[in-house]
């Protein structure tokens, strides 16, 4: 008979796999060092009642589930996806109306503009929308889609630009078209940061 360590344990690797995840990508999203995942994972160690409580919020199940066998668990687990999948409906719901917001103000200040006949290229409020687009974007990404790292790369990639941009066009662009220079290292720490991360 399997001890509680090996049926934790059992569990803790199926819901890891289950999720996509590397015990390093775990560990580093737990804040927990893979060493400690992988102990877990093989029976040579149970978590604590804390750090089990988390791993069950974290994977959407409850301490019932992980301490028992993974057959016996198969409709539970059925039931988990589904939650799991309108969770990511409504977070993809959630990321879409923020930003529509944000485009929903730039269309305001366009057409007041326009009513108003204000001086100025109010076409700008749309420009401006897009680096505050990818902000919420980015924000959204890392709090509800920790493992969409490429979509955190992209947003930030056209914030930085989009932004150079914006400051390009309010100014003089005769006199500041340098400014797009500075998007070019910020572009390169983004890409390495992204290149480390996918190792």
């Amino acid at each position: 008979m399997k001890s509680l360590k090996e049926i934790v344990g059992e569990n803790l690797t199926e819901l890891r796999k289950n999720k996509k995840l590397t015990q390093f990508e775990l560990a580093e999203q737990l804040n927990y060092s893979d060493k400690s995942i992988s102990k877990w994972e093989n029976g040579d160690n149970l978590p604590d009642l804390e750090t089990l409580n988390e791993l069950c919020n974290f994977y959407g199940v409850t301490l019932d589930y992980l301490t028992h066998p993974v057959e016996e668990n198969k409709d539970k687990y059925i039931l988990n996806k589904d939650i799991e999948r309108k969770d990511l409906i409504n977070h993809i719901f959630i990321t879409l109306f923020v930003n529509l917001v944000v485009w929903f103000i730039a269309t305001i200040v366009f057409v007041y503009a326009l009513i108003k006949e204000l001086q100025g290229a109010y076409w700008l409020s749309f420009v401006y929308a897009v680096p505050f687009t990818c902000v919420i974007t980015a924000i959204f990404t890392r709090v509800y889609f920790r493992r969409v790292r490429l979509l955190f790369f992209i947003s930030w990639s056209v914030f930085i630009w989009s932004l150079t941009a914006c400051v390009f066009l309010t100014a003089l662009p005769d006199i500041i078209w340098p400014i797009f220079l500075v998007g070019i290292p910020a572009q390169g720490a983004l890409v390495a940061w992204y290149l480390m991360k996918k190792k």
